[in-house]
């Protein structure tokens, strides 16, 4: 009778310390969407002035900058938990800004200005971030699909509602390409 009980009493204590690590990694998963989420916020809020800059030396691109403006919104909109929905935005915003700064080549006074040139540096630097922000979370959301996927967690997983996450990719084949260096 006692080692019935101890045996039930560890095979309860096993199970919620599956459950617990299923919500360790659910959190951790959390947390690393937000550093993303919080990179990308910061790219979009400088948007505007980069439009605003770019718009006194070439008004005439406009289809560019709406373009640019309407590609914000649209990654602005989508709903916080839609990883892919937002991946697949912010992939399109990225190749609009891509033309937006192309068009500093053929804008020489624009290339030279110090705002400008500012505010380039500043969205490298905050693509840096993002590129680390999404490492940490594509290997908190690969962290929490084991535990989903393997035995024994798994028993666990699905009457708690644990569920694979997905991946924040941005697929896109400008993003994926060696860019050309010019001497």
């Amino acid at each position: 009778m006692m080692i019935g009980l101890a045996i039930g009493a560890v095979a309860i204590l096993y199970l919620i310390i599956l459950y617990n690590s299923l919500v360790k990694a659910r959190q951790v998963k959390e947390e690393a969407w937000s550093g993303i989420d919080v990179q990308l916020k910061r790219r979009a809020d400088l948007i505007p002035n980069l439009i605003e800059t770019v718009k006194g030396y070439a008004a005439h691109e406009r289809g560019t900058l709406e373009e640019v403006v309407e590609l914000r919104n649209r990654a602005q909109a989508v709903p916080s938990g839609d990883v892919a929905g937002r991946a697949a935005a912010e992939g399109m915003l990225g190749q609009a800004l891509g033309k937006l700064f192309a068009l500093s080549e053929a804008y020489p006074d624009l290339k030279a200005n110090q705002n400008f040139s500012e505010l380039q540096q500043s969205l490298g630097e905050i693509e840096d971030e993002v590129q680390m922000a999404r490492r940490y979370y594509n290997g908190a959301a690969r962290d929490l699909n084991v535990k989903v996927e393997s035995f024994p967690s798994n028993f666990i997983a699905g009457p708690f509602g644990f569920s694979k996450a997905d991946y924040f990719e941005i697929d896109n084949e400008a993003d994926r390409a060696v860019p050309a260096v010019k001497f």
